[in-house]
């Protein structure tokens, strides 16, 4: 039974190799859609869902390692796994360099090649996992004024009320209504989940200023 919430891209310029790879990822469980060119690829409507690209390396119009410098031009993470019939060290190398899972010779082990593509889709199911989660943070860090996005850095460095206090030129009280504010509008149960939250949105210590803002 395949499964809905996956799909693996194929493109290659050979029907006979796109029809293989297709069955053979049919036969394990996996939905897949081919493409004759980088072209095709492009223009082409993709599902919102996990992916990966079983991508050829020789192609007629745009090369596979082309296709992958585009793609990372147009911030589309895809996992990608490359096929050749071609193989040589130094595109391999440029491959797994940028980033690709895998870099396969034709003819090609059929295992190594699914094994390949359920860990391509599991990289992706991860990458979209954590993405989701930091543009979640991000909403949640944009409901902030900014005096409390300052007590915010300030406290996941270390900092008590007091010294937060001491930073901003206000009161030990004004810090706690302003920490407690970020907590609710954060949603964290806790400080040491804030410093969490905090590390995954790369939250720095302010500049120190003069102005008395509360």
């Amino acid at each position: 039974m395949s499964d809905p919430n996956s799909i693996v891209f194929v493109v290659d310029d050979d029907p006979l190799v796109r029809d293989s790879v297709a069955d053979l990822l049919g036969s394990a469980g996996l939905v897949a859609q081919t493409f004759g060119s980088a072209t095709e690829f492009i223009q082409a409507k993709r599902p919102n869902i996990s992916a990966c690209l079983i991508l050829d390396v020789e192609l007629p119009d745009l090369s596979g390692l082309d296709l992958q410098t585009e793609m990372a031009k147009a911030d589309i993470a895809v996992p990608i796994i490359f096929l050749t019939g071609h193989g040589d060290i130094p595109k391999s190398v440029r491959a797994m360099k940028a980033g690709a899972v895998e870099f396969l010779t034709k003819p090609f082990r059929e295992q190594e090649l699914v094994g390949a593509v359920k860990q391509a889709l599991l990289r992706d199911l991860e990458f979209r996992k954590h993405r989701s989660e930091i543009l979640e943070l991000r909403e949640r860090l944009g409901t902030l004024t900014p005096r409390e996005r300052q007590v915010l850095a300030l406290v996941v460095d270390g900092l008590l009320n007091k010294q937060v206090a001491g930073e901003l030129g206000t009161t030990e009280l004004t810090i706690k209504v302003h920490r407690g504010r970020v907590m609710r509008k954060m949603k964290a149960a806790s400080l040491a989940d804030l410093v969490r939250m905090a590390e995954k949105l790369k939250i720095s210590p302010p500049q120190p200023s003069s102005t008395k803002v509360e």
